[in-house]
């Protein structure tokens, strides 16, 4: 893939040019701020972006505002925000269209080089990555405004253990139910948000980011 970093910190930005290179891909571009981004993205046309979420001149929110404006132009553009924080008023609004291509992940919880390459090839051909500690304070932020009308109490107790990440199974587990009974859950979940069928496994993440949604 033809790669284009945006990451003020040399030190990262060096680091992740050569881990791209020896596995492989090519890094196109390399930036310290979100200034040229889509400049440099269509010069360059990449087919991967991964950009920092706070850059200069303020070090606040500028990497993920070009996140969503790169979106906004190129719908299909995959990204990988690799982040110290939770950007929660920006992160909701990324996460909250189409997931294809889009990747959040915490620079403190990458600890394995090898799965944070195959984070960003699964983001790169089209799949979703998300943080579950990304998921989680969201969540929690939502919870604190309005729950989404329409789910039962257990239905919104499945769907929050949804969001931490956990299987079928692990639910059944926690709540002392049958798997089956989960899986029932689950289905009425996706019904009442909405969440058609797909060949992708993105409606969990989904219904967590819808659940975001409703405020």
């Amino acid at each position: 893939m033809r790669i284009v970093i945006a990451e003020d910190s040399a030190l990262l930005r060096d680091g992740l040019t050569r881990m791209f290179t020896d596995s492989g891909h090519e890094v196109v571009g390399a930036i310290d701020d979100a200034v040229g981004l889509k400049e440099l993205v269509e010069r360059k046309d990449a087919d991967l972006v991964v950009l920092d979420v706070r850059m200069p001149p303020t070090h606040t929110d500028e990497g993920i505002r070009a996140a969503l404006e790169l979106r906004s132009q190129w719908p299909d553009l995959p990204i990988v925000v690799l982040s110290q924080y939770v950007e929660e008023n920006y992160a909701s609004e990324l996460l909250a269209g189409d997931l294809g291509g889009v990747g959040y992940v915490l620079k403190d919880r990458v600890t394995d080089v090898g799965q944070f390459l195959q984070t960003v090839d699964r983001v790169g051909n089209g799949g979703t990555a998300i943080d579950p500690e990304v998921v989680s304070q969201l969540l929690a932020r939502t919870r604190r405004q309005k729950p989404i009308a329409g789910l039962t109490p257990r239905e919104r107790e499945v769907l929050g253990l949804m969001a931490e990440g956990r299987s079928n199974a692990a639910i059944a587990e926690q709540l002392v139910i049958s798997q089956r009974a989960v899986e029932k859950h689950v289905k009425n979940i996706f019904q009442r948000l909405r969440l058609a069928p797909a060949d992708t496994d993105h409606r969990r993440v989904l219904a967590v980011l819808r659940y975001l949604e409703a405020r």
